[in-house]
């Protein structure tokens, strides 16, 4: 077996785990996707395929790399209920999804209990020391790390996604690039702002290539690394 680093930043992935343990308790739907206070299952999980199509179907060259999607393994970071981790499954031939919440893995798996290739995980909110020696062909994370409020998390996340992607394979994912938003080191649901340069350190230090990026100073800063 790999050896896992230690958790990094304890206290702040503890409270990440209880708050939003707390907010799937209260209405996990409406935390994930809060354009929305109540959701049928056939509106979340359709918005969940919009998702998909609009990132993930509109980037397939960049994704698959000449690959066949259904033989592909796939990550999701931070799949909260299942919401974007079924329009995955529906597209690739297996999912590997984690959440910090224990109580959004279990309406998750929930959910997803008629798509037998969707495999949903709480992991430690820094690594993926629950998912083994897994290797994945792509990773993807949606409005995930916005909410990350500590740099240690993330890189310690952008690390074992390198240890898991095949290599030349993609992350792609946001930061919060909004420098302007003020963030408190304990607020798990503002996350810490990323600049253009600090994006591209994190790649480079961490065993990736920054290709692409789309949308620095907004909430939405987009990231595609490859890894070396």
């Amino acid at each position: 077996m790999h050896s896992v680093e230690p958790d990094v930043n304890s206290e702040v992935t503890r409270k990440m785990r209880e708050e939003w343990d707390q907010r799937a308790l209260e209405n996990a739907r409406h935390y994930v996707a809060t354009e929305k206070t109540e959701w049928s299952d056939a509106e979340y999980f359709e918005s969940g395929r919009e998702n998909v199509r609009r990132e993930i179907l509109t980037d397939m060259i960049n994704i698959c790399q000449g690959k066949d999607p259904k033989q592909m393994r796939v990550l999701e970071i931070g799949c909260g209920s299942g919401r974007i981790t079924r329009a995955l499954s529906e597209v690739f031939g297996e999912v590997y999804a984690v959440d910090i919440s224990g109580e959004m893995i279990r309406q998750a798996k929930q959910s997803l209990h008629d798509c037998p290739n969707a495999h949903v995980f709480q992991n430690s909110g820094s690594d993926l020391s629950v998912l083994g020696d897994i290797q994945v062909d792509f990773a993807f994370s949606f409005i995930v790390f916005q909410h990350i409020p500590s740099r240690d998390v993330i890189r310690s996340y952008v690390r074992e996604v390198q240890r898991v992607l095949r290599p030349g394979g993609l992350f792609k994912f946001q930061v919060q690039g909004w420098s302007a938003m003020k963030t408190e080191a304990d607020d798990t649901w503002v996350g810490v702002p990323f600049t253009d340069a600090e994006a591209v350190e994190m790649a480079e230090s961490c065993g990736f290539e920054p290709r692409y990026r789309h949308g620095a100073e907004s909430q939405y800063f987009w990231l595609w690394y490859f890894k070396r």
